[in-house]
């Protein structure tokens, strides 16, 4: 099999479930073509082949909020002709986009649905499958999100879910796979020399909120509820998400409002995987503590995992509530909460779960990620040629 993967994302764990995924994908003998952007991190072991001819955008480089909808526009429908020409071009039977968007679909959508009825078979894997992020009139994002399923083939979910296609999709399938885990580098400095440097204290316990800093996350209500162990410590690494968001320096001021600033360190920026390693190591819980609206797969807890760190969660019903419960792979509590966050951790501090890590590896492989995504291939190519045939 020959195999486009359509990556407009550089960072992020989108990016990072792309890379693994296209990885795998070649393990099991495809040919992937990987189409990105310049700004795509590689030298990281990867085994496809980049063409890195999509756009990047540039909205943290514009203060103009009209100019920043601008580039986003003009980025997304640039992008999507150049996917549906590289296509046509290089004769690709097989297409699958890291992940779902339907983001003015209704001016970019009509090129590739052209293509799927002369037999290009798309695939996306569906990271958001619920659509509540409203951008313009509502009857505008229904036929958005309608017009991004309509030239798909095969959807990938990490839940069982009724997907709302908006109108029917006769055409389109739904197939459930797992989420892969993230592997990083292992850490080059020890927990003891990573604390040191962070000026932490060797026997504290230590929690992380790891991420892009959004306000879903409702890290304000964890550092209410740090008010309550003194003995306890966060570390907050990543970058701010963007300029809709609270930025960094509201977290800061009310930490030190609450007295517990001298307890928080701040790593806002983007952190390489050469770091990751080392500051996973020097925690004991992740902060997974999303609000109620937030129902996809977690990047984070796949990174977390692979650490063997257990997690502090809350969220909608979706597959990170399916797999922390399934494998016990931390505490979950009720959303948007300060009180619950503080029952949780406390209730980790006094009797930490017992985390069926290996369970939980076997059954979430990228080995099986893969394999259910190409034999759905496959099979809608096999339907496909019968039904020409007849």
């Amino acid at each position: 099999m020959k195999l486009l993967y359509y990556s407009p994302a550089s960072y992020g764990g989108i990016a990072d479930y792309a890379h693994e995924q296209a990885n795998a994908l070649v393990d099991r003998g495809i040919d992937v073509t990987f189409l990105c952007t310049p700004d795509y991190p590689t030298h990281r072991g990867e085994k496809y082949q980049i063409v890195s001819v999509l756009e990047e955008f540039k909205s943290s480089k514009i203060n103009n909020k009209v100019a920043k909808a601008i580039n986003f526009i003009t980025v997304t429908l640039r992008n999507f002709s150049k996917l549906a020409r590289f296509i046509e071009a290089n004769h690709f039977k097989y297409v699958l986009f890291g992940s779902y968007s339907e983001y003015f679909a209704p001016f970019w959508s009509y090129k590739l649905k052209k293509l799927a009825d002369r037999g290009t078979i798309f695939g996306a894997i569906i990271h958001d499958p619920v659509r509540d992020f409203v951008v313009g009139s509502l009857w505008w994002h229904r036929w958005s999100i309608a017009c991004g399923y309509s030239f798909l083939k095969a959807a990938f979910v990490h839940e069982a879910i009724a997907l709302d296609t908006v109108k029917p999709m006769p055409q389109l399938t739904t197939t459930v796979i797992p989420h892969g885990v993230f592997s990083f580098p292992t850490t080059v400095t020890s927990r003891a020399e990573t604390r040191t440097n962070l000026d932490l204290p060797l026997d504290a316990k230590v929690m992380l909120a790891f991420g892009h800093i959004r306000d879903n996350k409702n890290l304000d209500l964890a550092i209410r509820a740090l008010a309550n162990f003194p003995d306890l410590y966060l570390i907050v690494a990543g970058k701010e998400q963007s300029s809709g968001q609270k930025p960094v320096s509201f977290y800061q001021n009310l930490a030190t409002d609450l007295e517990v600033g001298d307890r928080c360190r701040w790593l806002i920026k983007f952190i390489p995987d050469t770091e990751i390693a080392s500051i996973f190591t020097a925690t004991d819980l992740t902060l997974l503590t999303y609000s109620s609206n937030f129902r996809s797969a977690s990047g984070v807890l796949n990174t977390s995992t692979f650490y063997r760190k257990p997690c502090l969660a809350s969220g909608g019903q979706g597959s990170l509530k399916s797999v922390v419960d399934k494998y016990k792979l931390g505490i979950w509590i009720e959303s948007d909460n300060v009180d619950e966050i503080t029952r949780g951790i406390r209730q980790w501090l006094e009797n930490s779960p017992h985390s069926m890590w290996e369970k939980y590896f076997t059954e979430n492989s990228w080995n099986k990620n893969v394999y259910l995504v190409f034999n759905q291939l496959e099979k809608i190519n096999r339907d496909q040629n019968i039904k020409t045939r007849s």
